[in-house]
C-alpha cells in the first residue's frame, strides 16, 4: 500500500475510486473547500484518461500525457492518496476496510468505483478475451498488432465485440495500424452501430468503417469464445488472432453493510447525488443510477458530477440543501482512426482532420492538473 501525506483524518471526505468521477471530485472539493481533508483510495498507480487511449495505442500521444501517476496529480494539492482497494463499507459506523486490512472512518463518503467488464455469463470471455481500459491493455494490443504485421499470416483476424463508441473507435484505429495485415471484424448484437450517438456521428463512423474494410456483423450475438475461435448464436464461427471485449460493463462496488444493491447493480441515488437513505454517502459515475432515466455513462457526466459533489458538500456545510445535479450535454466526440474524428455538440458538426485536432485539444485541456495540461498541449503543438 502506498499513501501520500498528509495522513487520513476521521473528519475526511473519503473518495473510493480514482477514475474521472473520483479524481475530479477530489480536485473540486480541495479547490472549493481547502480546509476539508480529502482522501482518495485507488489501487492503480496511474490515472487513465480513457478517451485518449486510442492515441496512445497509435503513438500519437505519449504515456505521460494519457496516464499520469496519482502521485504526480495529487501530492502537491494536499490530497491523501491511498493505493489500496476497499473491500467492505460499514455505513452505520461510517467506517471502511481495505484489502490491506486497514480501517478508515469518514465524515462524508464518495463512491466512484466505476465498472468492470460484463461477460454476461458467456463461456470463454474471461479466459480468452481482453479489454481496452488501461495501460496494460494498450501494451497487450500494441504487441498483438506488431506480431500480426510481422507474421503476414493469411486470413488473420482481430475480433471486436460491441459496436458502441469503444468498439467503433478501436476498429478504425486498429485497421489503420495493421495496414492490411489482418482483417477487423466488429460484432454487434443489435441492428446498428452507436445506438446512443447522433445521426451525424453514426453516419461518419459507418463511412470510416467501410473505408477501412471493417467487416461488420450486425444482429449477431457471441455464444462462446475459445483461444482462437469465436462462436455465434446462428451456429457460425470465426477464427481469430485476438478478441477485444467491449460489449458491456456492470457497476463494480465494494460490499456494503447493510447491503445497498445486488451484485452487479448500480447504487440508487437522489438528484443531489446522495445514495438513497444515506445522508453522508454520495455516488457518481457508472456505479450510480438516478431514477428510470439515468444520465449517460460518459466521462463528461462523471467530471460534472465531481464539481456537483463539491458544491453539495459546501452547501451542507453552510446548513443548506444541495442543488439537484443538472447535466450539461457538451456533445460527443469520436476518434475514427489516425488523424480522423467526428464531433457534434455546442452548435458544431464536424468531421475529418480538423475534428481530430479539436477533439484532442479539447481533451488535453480537461486533463487534471493545469501544468500537466500545458505540458501536454505544448508537446502536441511542437509536433505539428
Amino acid at each position: 500500500m502506498f499513501m501520500t501525506i498528509p495522513s487520513p483524518s476521521p473528519e475526511a471526505v473519503v473518495i473510493v475510486g480514482g477514475g474521472f468521477g473520483g479524481l475530479f471530485s477530489a480536485l473540486a472539493i480541495t479547490a472549493r473547500l481547502p480546509d476539508r481533508p480529502v482522501v482518495l483510495i485507488e489501487p492503480q498507480e496511474h490515472f487513465h484518461f480513457q478517451p485518449l487511449l486510442y492515441e496512445l495505442l497509435s503513438g500519437e500521444l505519449q504515456p505521460w500525457e494519457v496516464a499520469p501517476t496519482y502521485r504526480e496529480l495529487l501530492s502537491s494539492r494536499g490530497i491523501c492518496w491511498i493505493q489500496d482497494r476497499v473491500t467492505t463499507i460499514n455505513l452505520a459506523g461510517q467506517e471502511l476496510t481495505t484489502a490491506s486490512a486497514d480501517r478508515l472512518t469518514w465524515s462524508d463518503l464518495v463512491l466512484a468505483t466505476g465498472t468492470e467488464p460484463n461477460d454476461f455469463g458467456i463461456p470463454g470471455v474471461r479466459e480468452h478475451a481482453f479489454g481496452f481500459r488501461n495501460l496494460k491493455d494498450v501494451t497487450h494490443l500494441r504487441e498483438r498488432v506488431q506480431d500480426l504485421r510481422q507474421q503476414h499470416e493469411k486470413d488473420a483476424a482481430l475480433v471486436i465485440v460491441g459496436a458502441g463508441p469503444t468498439g467503433c473507435e478501436l476498429a478504425c484505429k486498429l485497421a489503420d495500424l495493421l495496414g492490411g495485415s489482418a482483417r477487423i471484424h466488429l460484432v454487434e448484437r443489435g441492428p446498428g452501430i452507436l445506438p446512443r450517438s447522433t445521426a451525424f456521428n453514426r453516419e461518419r463512423a459507418t463511412a470510416a468503417l467501410e473505408r477501412r474494410q471493417v467487416c461488420l456483423h450486425l444482429d449477431t450475438a457471441v455464444s462462446r469464445v475459445d483461444k482462437d475461435r469465436v462462436s455465434f448464436n446462428d451456429g457460425s464461427s470465426l477464427r481469430h488472432h485476438g478478441l477485444i471485449w467491449s460489449a458491456g460493463s456492470r457497476p463494480s462496488l465494494p460490499r456494503t453493510e447493510p447491503p445497498q444493491t445486488k451484485p452487479g447493480e448500480a447504487l440508487s441515488i437522489a438528484a443531489d447525488l446522495r445514495v438513497l437513505g444515506q445522508e453522508h454517502v454520495y455516488a457518481l459515475g457508472d456505479c450510480a443510477r438516478y431514477g428510470d432515466d439515468p444520465w449517460p455513462a460518459t466521462a463528461q457526466v462523471a467530471m460534472q458530477q465531481g464539481d456537483a459533489i463539491a458544491a453539495a458538500l459546501s452547501a451542507v456545510g453552510q446548513g443548506q440543501d444541495p442543488e439537484p445535479f443538472q447535466f450539461q450535454d457538451l456533445g460527443e466526440m469520436l476518434s475514427l482512426g489516425v488523424g480522423d474524428a467526428t464531433l457534434t455538440g455546442l452548435g458544431i458538426t464536424l468531421a475529418g482532420p480538423l475534428a481530430f485536432r479539436i477533439r484532442r485539444a479539447t481533451y488535453l485541456t480537461r486533463m487534471p492538473g493545469l501544468s500537466l495540461g500545458l505540458r501536454s498541449a505544448g508537446a502536441w503543438l511542437l509536433n505539428r
